[in-house]
């Protein structure tokens, strides 16, 4: 059959066309679902040895959340270097998640997550484990596939939290961390954008290339002490000195994959938000990211989705630029395309939110019987 085949009146059915589709992004996205089919059978295997499980879900979980975490962080700063060869920018980014890794787990007796995850609902160190649990971050890894910047807080620490009350809580402080971010951005950007315009034009002074590595560094390593706790949800709660060096060494060596495909698909998430190659605004991004991010660390130990964060980063400094535009028929358009881009990315997260939701009543045990028993059944 013809792929145009038409209908008896000449036109193509939607199925055929849905059909087609389907067909055209199976084979476009061969050798990534060849992977996946792969690994899901693995995980299937091996779901049911604790001592294997826990090592295979952290492997998957460390590539599969900074990979859809890295446009938050690295995501500016890959951005804004690509002429830079990638395995400089791994040494150095990954260096730095060694030293932030390392602090948290002498001075906290072998917790690398900074307690996040020593609040309730998320102390306990799981000792079995099924295979919706280790296969979240195969999920995560298709939905970062599909350039969705989703909340890898919600997507693997919900699948293990033994207290509902603890997942409601990461979604409070996540959605106060979102508008927090807007509205930061807004003001910050509204009140610079004009000079910040102007001091961009022409080549970047020689000092904006070390301020931004400086920045960018700072940033990850606030972000780590945020989000370790997404990777280190599978292992013990105290790392021996074996286990350390094993999780260090996996996610430091899956960063160098990450650097190398360039941010992979993930990336035009941040590529097409307005001047964020340029080094200076790639710098201003990631100084006012680190603060916000800093400030939610000590404002509490509870987990935070740092990605609903950035998003809300990127969409006030959108929506700020947008409105400082002098132009009005200029202005409208900027606006009604910034606006459009807020609403793409955060339906995106909501949708993440979502799945993660489902996922988390079918793999826990324990959110499952609550929400049941909350329900009366």
């Amino acid at each position: 059959m013809d792929r145009r085949s038409v209908n008896s009146n000449g036109e193509s059915t939607a199925l055929t066309r849905l059909v087609y589709q389907i067909f055209d992004l199976a084979r476009s996205e061969r050798t990534f679902l060849i992977i996946i089919g792969v690994l899901t059978i693995f995980v299937g295997s091996v779901y049911s040895y604790p001592a294997i499980a826990m090592w295979v879900g952290f492997g998957l979980a460390g590539y599969s959340a900074i990979a859809n975490d890295s446009i938050q962080t690295i995501g500016t700063f890959i951005a804004s270097n690509k002429r830079r060869r990638w395995y400089y920018l791994w040494l150095f980014m990954g260096l730095i998640f060694v030293a932030t890794v390392t602090y948290s787990w002498i001075v906290y007796e072998g917790d690398v997550t900074y307690q996040r995850l020593a609040v309730k609902g998320f102390s306990e160190a799981p000792t079995s484990f099924n295979f919706l649990q280790l296969a979240a971050p195969l999920v995560l890894l298709v939905l970062t596939r599909a350039r969705m910047p989703v909340s890898t807080t919600f997507l693997l620490l919900s699948s293990f939290s033994t207290e509902n009350q603890a997942i409601m809580s990461v979604i409070s402080k996540s959605l106060t961390g979102y508008f927090l971010a807007f509205f930061t951005a807004i003001v910050v950007w509204w009140t610079i954008t004009k000079f910040f315009r102007r001091s961009t034009q022409g080549k970047p002074a020689g000092y904006w290339l070390p301020l931004q590595w400086i920045t960018s560094g700072a940033l990850w390593s606030f972000w780590i002490m945020q989000d370790a706790a997404n990777v280190a949800i599978y292992l013990p709660r105290q790392l021996s000195l074996v286990q350390f060096v094993v999780f260090a060494g996996t996610i430091f060596f899956g960063m160098g994959i990450l650097f190398y495909l360039k941010g992979d698909r993930i990336q035009s998430i941040v590529d097409e938000k307005a001047g964020v190659s340029d080094i200076r605004a790639a710098t201003l991004v990631d100084f006012v990211y680190a603060i916000l991010i800093y400030y939610l660390k000590v404002e509490s130990n509870i987990p935070i989705s740092t990605t609903w964060v950035f998003l809300g980063l990127l969409g006030g400094r959108e929506f700020a630029i947008s409105i400082n535009k002098t132009r009005e028929i200029v202005r409208k358009r900027a606006v009604g395309k910034a606006q459009r881009m807020i609403l793409k990315d955060a339906a995106k997260a909501f949708i993440g939110l979502a799945v993660s939701l489902i996922l988390a009543f079918l793999a826990n045990d324990a959110m499952r019987a609550q929400i049941l028993e909350s329900l009366g059944f």
